[in-house]
């Protein structure tokens, strides 16, 4: 299973244009309880995206003088405080995802650039939806029993082409235990290392039995001396 962006986005997305005033923008956010906009342009290709804290910068920075070191660090922000339109304030280029995109990449994009949600937009930059950060999170709500038979049928048998018997696994709140006894050391990191990577998996508790490692690699050449 590997959810992506159009399973759980949002098609109903709330936006505006360039030429919105501030007071548009702050109505709108207010109005639809969200923290930031999309922004289109005349042919509605998202352009931007101001946010709650672009608004706030005229009333942060207003009236306020600076250092050098200061004016230079805020120099963006200060722009943005004397303001007027959507795009005066909003934040370019746009951060987007495609609705084919995996929820792992938007999530990656949100906590790298601490971003709470993501317009999506089509291959020639036309909005189709949005996506949260709740978005994202909602994969953890699937089943243990689900990610425990995608594990054993799909990684460990279909994957590693092993069979399943040699192992026990129990899903519990997401959470993966795994015991039994690998062929080999790498054959066992292997799969843990692959757990760890399927939706909606918490955390793994490896329990294996690994064989001796000169078992798993061979015996250790003998010296030629």
């Amino acid at each position: 299973m590997n959810t992506i962006v159009k399973d759980v986005m949002t098609t109903h997305v709330v936006a505006v244009r360039q030429d919105a005033t501030y007071k548009n923008i702050v109505a709108a956010l207010q109005e639809h309880r969200i923290g930031a906009l999309p922004i289109l342009d005349g042919r509605d290709r998202v352009v931007g995206v101001v946010s709650e804290a672009d608004l706030l910068a005229k009333n942060a920075l207003k009236g306020t003088t600076s250092g050098l070191v200061d004016g230079i660090l805020r120099r963006n922000e200060r722009a943005k405080a004397a303001g007027v339109t959507a795009a005066d304030l909003m934040t370019r280029p746009a951060i987007t995802v495609a609705a084919d995109d995996t929820l792992a990449h938007a999530a990656r994009l949100m906590y790298g650039k601490h971003i709470e949600r993501l317009p999506v937009v089509t291959a020639d930059g036309h909005l189709a939806g949005i996506v949260a950060r709740a978005d994202v999170l909602s994969v953890y709500s699937r089943p243990d029993e689900d990610i425990r038979r995608e594990i054993i049928d799909k990684l460990i048998l279909d994957t590693f082409l092993v069979d399943p018997a040699r192992f026990t696994v129990t899903v519990e709140n997401g959470i993966v235990t795994i015991g039994g006894e690998p062929e080999t050391v790498a054959v066992g990191h292997e799969i843990v290392g692959a757990i760890r990577h399927v939706e909606a998996v918490v955390e793994v508790r490896d329990r294996l039995s690994y064989p001796p490692v000169d078992w798993a690699y061979g015996p250790t050449p003998m010296s030629t001396r």
